[in-house]
């Protein structure tokens, strides 16, 4: 499971420009959640993730997964632990490396590197199975240059490199937002794929509500750094996106206008 206790994140401390992006966030993830997050320009939700693998550290609350503390714990170690997908195609890959390269150094993430042949024989086999199941025919392509493929294709192909050791939390920061609406409609179906299929703990920040809705078996709703709405069971079943505005509405005392979200 995953713990977020009183964490507060602020940039800019004591200065003009200070923002308290994290405002005494408390959260509770339980094994197999496949969480939706979703909130305006601003409200703290890539913060968030980026607090949880550690790329900022905060000011004060703790993050417990899986019964470790890793509050205090490197971003490099964290890896081990976490998956994790960006918004921006370029990022999760190495583009001057072929396929069969990136899914090789996935796969021995978190380990200690050694003089041994870089990849064997049942190593490529199982890589050729795996990207099979993407429906994308890379597996003819795994000696290809990451850099020449797509953006959905790299994205379908990041996906696959960060769960393909199980991890204990899979991160998913808008990994469908530079994508067209059909290219991204389907990496959002892999992703489900991927998830149900290794009953993996996911927390996934979206824009688009439909999105939202419709993915995961829990939504929250983050506003000024804090988590104001938690549907889930029946009633995240039932949710449509005017009940979500008009919940929302309740919940922060203002209504809930975001050109991006509405539209997309």
């Amino acid at each position: 499971m995953l713990e977020i206790t009183n964490v507060t994140k602020i940039f800019n401390a004591k200065t003009i420009n200070e923002r308290v992006a994290l405002n005494n966030i408390s959260l509770h993830l339980n094994d197999r959640d496949f969480v939706t997050v979703i909130g305006g320009n601003g409200a703290g939700k890539s913060t968030l993730l980026n607090a949880i693998a550690g790329v900022w550290p905060v000011e004060s609350g703790s993050i417990v997964l899986d019964g470790t503390d890793i509050t205090g714990m490197h971003e490099y170690k964290r890896a081990a632990l976490l998956g994790r997908v960006f918004q921006d195609p370029m990022m999760g890959t190495a583009a001057t490396m072929q396929i069969e390269e990136n899914l090789a150094l996935a796969a021995r993430r978190g380990q200690k590197r050694t003089l041994k042949a870089g990849i064997t024989r049942e190593e490529r086999e199982r890589y050729r199975d795996q990207l099979a199941e993407l429906g994308l025919g890379l597996e003819n392509r795994m000696t290809a240059k990451v850099g020449l493929l797509s953006g959905g294709q790299r994205q379908a192909l990041t996906l696959l490199m960060a769960t393909l050791n199980k991890p204990k939390l899979l991160l998913l920061d808008e990994h469908t937002a530079a994508l067209d609406p059909r290219t991204a409609a389907k990496v959002l179906e892999l992703s489900e794929k991927i998830i149900n299929e290794n009953q993996l703990m996911t927390l996934m920040v979206t824009h688009n509500m439909r999105d939202a809705i419709r993915y995961g078996n829990r939504l929250i709703m983050m506003n000024e750094g804090k988590v104001i709405l938690d549907i889930s069971g029946e009633e995240k079943k039932q949710l449509t996106i005017e009940l979500l505005m008009d919940a929302f509405a309740k919940a922060s005392g203002e209504s809930f206008v975001n050109d991006r979200m509405l539209l997309s």
